[in-house]
């Protein structure tokens, strides 16, 4: 039998999980092989209302907390403990409909690996691994919405072409990432590595820490450390994490740190505050200081409210401002204007 005529012969059989909407598709051959592909997605849309010292500018933003997007996964078991595994996800704009990157359909993920018990390997455009969820376990704010002086004031790459990346197991309490990107072949220039990025955690109970390191090449290289730990009870859960970076595009050369906590007021309901703080090298004597608070509530299992409220003091000559995760910040009106800010969001997971 061909392979189309193999695909032709299996069945397959689609159905809506739970109230969540999640439609799963899954392929039953004749022998003992089954896949599942999993339609997934995010609507993240918010009204931001910021003043970076040239008066209140009111937006509707995509994006701000959880990048809005579309995604196919899959996994096509092929022994009793390995699976072949892939996803595809295009990141867009839940304001305006428009590509996330223009010209790209799966900008944020296109992969494909294999997962097993020794781990998962997978190869393509995939997040960094300082990104999700890594950076977002640094902050009691997940690392996004104006609320986040983890994210305003430190730099990472969040995405990496050509990679090639190995994440292990659980064990004892430590788990792993390895990521090394090649080159695109029109760089044709040097070992062929256009960078690596490692991380590790380990966690003790409710303590938690973490450590992650990337070195990119090519242009706008960008060397950054990003760690911490946090810790936690059944009501309220603290956060502490530094981060120092150089490089990027624009140029990035900074250090600094942040003090988050969440209080959960019920099952669904949690209250934030925060502070962090950046030494910016770039300027003589210039540092920006953030405080933050937010509240987010849970309407459904699959429906998220959010608000958030953000004060970012720049000093000298420091420019930093407001943003979202696919949020570009207004510009300061004039170097070291401070910058004000509140925002209410809705997610919706599908």
């Amino acid at each position: 039998m061909t392979r189309g005529a193999w695909w032709v012969h299996r069945v397959v059989m689609c159905a809506s999980i739970g109230g969540a909407g999640l439609l799963t598709c899954m392929r039953v051959g004749a022998a003992e092989e089954t896949g599942v592909v999993t339609l997934y997605g995010l609507l993240d849309t918010s009204i931001e209302v910021t003043n970076p010292s040239s008066g209140w500018t009111a937006r509707l933003d995509s994006g701000a907390y959880r990048g809005s997007r579309v995604g196919l996964s899959g996994s096509e078991p092929i022994t009793a403990d390995t699976a072949v595994v892939f996803v595809l996800e295009n990141g867009f704009g839940s304001n305006d409909g428009t590509f996330q990157t223009p010209g790209v359909l799966f900008n944020r993920q296109a992969w494909i690996g294999t997962r097993s018990t020794w781990g998962e390997v997978r190869v393509g455009r995939q997040y960094s691994p300082l990104y999700i969820p890594f950076k977002g376990n640094l902050d009691a704010f997940g690392a996004g919405t104006i609320a986040s002086g983890l994210n305003n004031l430190s730099k990472i790459t969040p995405y990496a072409n050509n990679a090639i990346t190995y994440l292990s197991p659980l064990v004892a309490g430590f788990n792993g990432t390895v990521m090394f990107a090649t080159r695109d072949q029109s760089e044709n220039d040097g070992n062929g590595i256009d960078g690596y990025y490692v991380t590790a955690q380990y966690q003790i109970d409710t303590l938690k820490f973490l450590y992650g390191r990337q070195q990119t090449h090519g242009g706008g290289a960008l060397r950054a450390n990003l760690g911490g730990a946090t810790y936690g009870t059944e009501k309220i859960r603290v956060w502490l994490a530094f981060f120092n970076g150089d490089g990027g595009t624009p140029l990035y050369h900074g250090a600094g740190g942040s003090l988050s906590a969440q209080y959960s007021l019920s099952s669904h309901a949690r209250a934030s505050v925060g502070y962090a703080h950046v030494r910016d090298f770039t300027g003589a004597g210039a540092s920006a200081d953030q405080f933050s608070a937010a509240f987010e509530y849970d309407l459904s299992r699959t429906v998220l409210f959010y608000f958030s409220a953000a004060y970012l003091s720049n000093h000298d000559d420091a420019a930093f401002t407001l943003r979202g995760v696919n949020v570009t910040g207004l510009p300061v009106a004039y170097p070291g204007a401070p910058v004000k800010g509140v925002q209410l969001g809705l997610i919706e997971r599908f």
